[in-house]
């Protein structure tokens, strides 16, 4: 996906073949470059999509230059780069940088868009659209990141052509982190740990409310409940669970059959 920030007119610069062939083949930065030139080849590096060369030559603008006349420009210009050079946590610094010396800045919703893009990008994995690795598994601290980036860029900027794109994204990052709290309370299960298992159920409910895996977070306060003795409150649970999810795999009717607590079958 390219995603550019609105300022940036690369086919705006009117660039020799010399130059353009220049840039691309060499990374070294020259000490003598006027601010102007540095960032044209900057830009020149963008367009040919040599990252690498466009992250030098950003960076020493960004470090020649702090005050110049392009330098926001060139901050933005340089999340992009980390990101195209799959540098998470670069184009992460980058874009908190960016927010917190320039939080009034009209394109500040382009940083907060690309700082949760490279969470985003960094909780991911190639094997997850097989099917062999359920993401939910995995550490998520980049993960809930991402989901922290793009719900405040959506508080923030609702108006913001980035907010649609986040929020399909929030959507996906919602639901693999409901997931992941049930399978800490799947382990709690197994363990014995039945308030525990109840506490992290709740907690989906309540943070997640509009997640798939609700109804399963549901179905664990039920078994849970019934691992502590509270049976009252575990057809109180379940009462729930068969008005809004009547088809969910832990219900056999009206009664629901515990997955890990030696128990008679729960019914209404």
């Amino acid at each position: 996906m390219r995603v550019f920030p609105r300022g940036t007119r690369l086919g705006a610069y009117a660039l020799t073949a010399a130059l353009l062939a220049g840039c691309a083949g060499n990374d070294t930065v020259p000490d003598e470059l006027a601010e102007a030139e540095l960032y044209q080849q900057a830009m020149t590096a963008l367009e040919a999509q040599n990252y690498t060369n466009a992250v030098s030559r950003l960076e020493a603008l960004d470090a020649r230059y702090p005050f110049g006349e392009h330098a926001e420009q060139a901050q933005l210009e340089l999340i992009y780069a980390y990101y195209q050079t799959d540098n998470w946590e670069s184009a992460r610094a980058a874009a908190s940088r960016f927010i917190r010396l320039q939080p009034d800045h009209p394109q500040v919703d382009y940083a907060y868009y690309m700082r949760g893009l490279a969470a985003y990008q960094a909780g991911r994995f190639s094997l997850e659209g097989l099917k062999l690795i359920d993401i939910s598994k995995r550490d998520l601290g980049a993960t809930r990141d991402s989901y922290k980036d793009f719900r405040e860029l959506i508080e923030r900027f609702p108006d913001s052509e980035y907010a649609p794109d986040a929020h399909q994204r929030l959507v996906y990052l919602r639901n693999v982190l409901a997931r992941h709290e049930l399978q800490v309370a799947d382990f709690y299960l197994r363990k014995g740990a039945y308030l525990a298992a109840v506490k992290r159920g709740r907690w989906v409910i309540s943070h997640y409310p509009e997640a798939p895996a609700n109804q399963d977070a549901l179905a664990v306060m039920v078994e849970g409940y019934l691992g502590l003795g509270m049976d009252d409150r575990a057809r109180e649970v379940l009462a729930t669970l068969i008005e809004n999810a009547p088809d969910n795999e832990r219900l056999d009717g009206r009664a629901f059959e515990p997955r890990y607590v030696d128990a008679e079958p729960l019914t209404l």
